[in-house]
């Protein structure tokens, strides 16, 4: 069967959208559970619309880059609020958080494999003595 692009199509099945973004279809149950997405049923069946699928990929990406359900949700709300200027305002805020986060943790890893290398290096010595 030959299915229209996913960007071209109005409606999908949870499996259509479990397979496009490759998650378990107890993710995406588990994004509605928490409100990030909110089907529509046709009996027992959950129907995603388009808007459904733009938030599933905005989700994804913001966990993806490490920001918490909270975050990405609070961001979900001003976008569907239509407050652009809030929406990018908060988006500047929550990035320049997680960069500060980030440059520490790197900072710390760079550090630690510096104190690790030097240890290698202690013991590769000790061991050529012996």
């Amino acid at each position: 069967m030959n299915r229209p692009e996913p960007e071209n199509r109005d409606l999908f099945a949870i499996a259509d959208l479990s397979r496009e973004f490759g998650i378990s279809t107890r993710a995406i149950r588990f994004y509605e559970s928490k409100g990030l997405l909110n089907p529509e049923r046709v009996g027992s069946t959950r129907v995603f619309r388009r808007r459904d699928r733009a938030r599933l990929i905005l989700i994804l990406r913001g966990k993806r880059l490490g920001f918490s359900l909270r975050d990405i949700s609070d961001y979900l709300s001003l976008y569907d609020a239509q407050s652009q200027t809030r929406q990018v305002s908060m988006l500047i805020e929550k990035v320049d958080e997680r960069l500060g986060l980030l440059e520490r943790q790197k900072k710390d890893l760079e550090t630690t494999i510096s104190e690790l290398r030097e240890i290698r290096k202690l013991a590769d010595e000790q061991m050529a003595r012996s």
